[in-house]
């Protein structure tokens, strides 16, 4: 049997989140939902071409449009934001320090194409010329348990600090109220600003952010918390154990960031 399957009690977690199964009518037998993600999980661990996908988990091509056609509808996005409020519930989100980090993906020869190669197409694939060559740069939002609750993707010239205040925007928990915001948020140098530190201070925000070397030192610089951003960077880590990950093979965006929210999802499964 083919290794990445979900495990019987990681697969009830999300049962009753997915659409429910075509029943009685014509056509061709209905592929069942757990054996399309189970291929999907395969395909996100070994980075395998679509075609190169094992027969025990169907024809390719339904599993690639079932991917596909939930990408488009948005599934995704809502079963991880309800597995986030489960674990808000179980209190396994942790509020009192989350991290912020970005990290270069190197695009696959693949990737490019979909259209023509220009700086505002390449700003709408998430797609640019780094130091690293062609690439894609996600943003990384975590708690301190390094459970994910935010990602977006920029071209990799894009520097981490212009996406904060996205990232914060895109976070799957709602932080409309003071309550249910992190008391601290811990970055590397490379968010260091003025501008940065008074944005998260307005919000009711402690910024935990390093200084740069030509920059006066922050005295209200919490060590101990900053100490602690390592998380970030070790979940980063854990989700490019995934090849699909690593490796930026898909032309979308959209589609790419569905494959890391579901190396996301596969951890936070152990969680609840």
């Amino acid at each position: 049997m083919p290794r990445h399957r979900l495990t019987d009690r990681e697969f009830n977690a999300i049962r009753h989140l997915l659409p429910k199964q075509r029943t009685g009518k014509k056509g061709r037998p209905w592929v069942d939902h757990r054996s399309v993600i189970d291929g999907i999980f395969w395909i996100l661990k070994t980075g395998s071409p679509w075609r190169d996908l094992p027969e025990v988990f169907g024809k390719w091509q339904t599993v690639y449009a079932r991917f596909r056609r939930w990408s488009l509808e948005g599934l995704w996005d809502r079963v991880y934001n309800a597995m986030l409020k489960r674990l808000d519930k179980l209190d396994k989100i942790d509020r009192t320090l989350w991290c912020v980090d970005g990290s270069v993906i190197r695009a696959h020869r693949c990737a490019a194409g979909m259209i023509p190669q220009s700086e505002e197409n390449d700003e709408l694939v998430a797609l640019g010329r780094s130091r690293g060559g062609y690439s894609t740069k996600i943003h990384i939002l975590c708690d301190g348990q390094g459970t994910l609750l935010g990602i977006t993707a920029t071209g990799g010239q894009r520097h981490e600090s212009t996406e904060l205040e996205n990232l914060i925007d895109h976070c799957e928990l709602s932080l409309h109220r003071y309550d249910s915001r992190p008391d601290a948020i811990a970055g590397d140098k490379g968010y260091s600003s003025h501008a940065i530190r008074d944005r998260l201070r307005e919000l009711g925000i402690k910024p935990v952010i390093g200084s740069k070397s030509n920059e006066s030192r922050e005295e209200e610089l919490d060590r101990e918390a900053y100490r602690r951003r390592n998380i970030v960077e070790r979940l980063i880590g854990w989700l490019k154990e995934s090849r699909w990950v690593s490796t930026r093979y898909d032309k979308l965006a959209c589609s790419y960031l569905a494959f890391v929210q579901l190396a996301a999802m596969r951890r936070a499964l152990k969680l609840i």
